[in-house]
């Protein structure tokens, strides 16, 4: 992928015009992650557009604190989950907040997060490696039936069954602890997918991290509390790389569009032919947005 710098960010452009980025904001990026969006805010809202920044990711945040040293006190990071925007802001309403909901590019290409099957590593998959259970815990120790919900679930894997069956054939005889060894079983378990290019594994890996991140806890609820944070006139807007994140956005904004708040989208707003050609990661991308009103309810 290159340098930060060189880190492409998702709807880029998109995004800064749903947010309607003005100087002289207070902008909250939820999920920082290697600071493109964060960047791209506040050059938008210079010379005194200020952002606050939250990641899980104490190892990514470092990257994007050196990314986004150039814009000295307008900026500040702090490592946290975007389920704790209220209690960050303490009470400050902020202008535009953002919420890109995807696992970035440096997570997925260091082998050592164990996030891709494309590479042998551990079988980790933490956001925040400094606490937690790792996708080796839960594989080798979730009950076989508990294992298939997860899949089918979070993975919307139809051969959910199947693979949890053989994962827990395989860790009879030892243990999972790599990604290729965790790949090769849902390989020789799962039936040859229908979408050309998709490796069996993919819905597997993406089901273990979301369970391993609890990504969708309180999702909707934390969409709802983030834009209550907003001043009047405030925008939210929330990338989503998943069907089931995206139905939260949509339904946590539908909700709120009853209570004060405007749809800015009717429809998730999605990456042009372009953007994906160079950028195939963004395919899955869904962004949504809302306003609250002038006389906030």
């Amino acid at each position: 992928m290159g340098s930060d710098a060189g880190h492409v960010s998702v709807l880029l452009a998109e995004t800064l015009e749903l947010l309607a980025v003005r100087p002289g904001g207070l902008y909250v990026d939820g999920t920082v992650g290697l600071g493109g969006h964060a960047e791209a805010v506040l050059h938008a809202s210079a010379p005194d557009g200020r952002l606050v920044g939250l990641d899980r990711d104490g190892e990514t945040l470092e990257r994007a604190r050196a990314r986004l040293a150039p814009f000295g006190g307008r900026v500040r990071l702090e490592q946290g989950d975007y389920r704790e925007i209220p209690e960050r802001l303490a009470g400050e309403q902020a202008d535009g907040i953002l919420l890109d909901l995807g696992i970035s590019s440096v997570q997925l290409d260091d082998a050592e997060r164990g996030f891709s099957f494309q590479a042998e590593g551990p079988l980790d998959m933490r956001m925040d490696r400094s606490s937690g259970e790792t996708a080796a815990d839960v594989v080798n120790r979730t009950r076989e039936s508990e294992l298939a919900d997860i899949l089918h679930e979070y993975g919307e894997e139809p051969a959910a069954r199947r693979i949890a069956r053989a994962i827990a054939f395989a860790r009879e005889r030892k243990p999972l602890a790599t990604t290729r060894e965790l790949a090769d079983v849902v390989r020789r378990a799962a039936p040859r997918s229908r979408r050309p290019g998709l490796h069996p594994a993919t819905r597997t890996f993406q089901a273990l991290r979301i369970r391993v991140n609890r990504e969708l806890d309180g999702l909707g609820e934390a969409f709802e509390r983030a834009a209550s944070c907003l001043a009047p006139g405030g925008r939210m807007a929330v990338i989503a790389f998943h069907s089931l994140e995206d139905r939260a956005s949509k339904e946590a904004f539908r909700a709120l569009s009853t209570r004060g708040f405007r749809l800015l989208t009717k429809k998730p707003v999605r990456p042009g032919e372009d953007e994906v050609r160079a950028n195939p990661r963004a395919r899955s991308a869904r962004l949504r947005a809302l306003r609250r009103e002038e006389e906030a309810a």
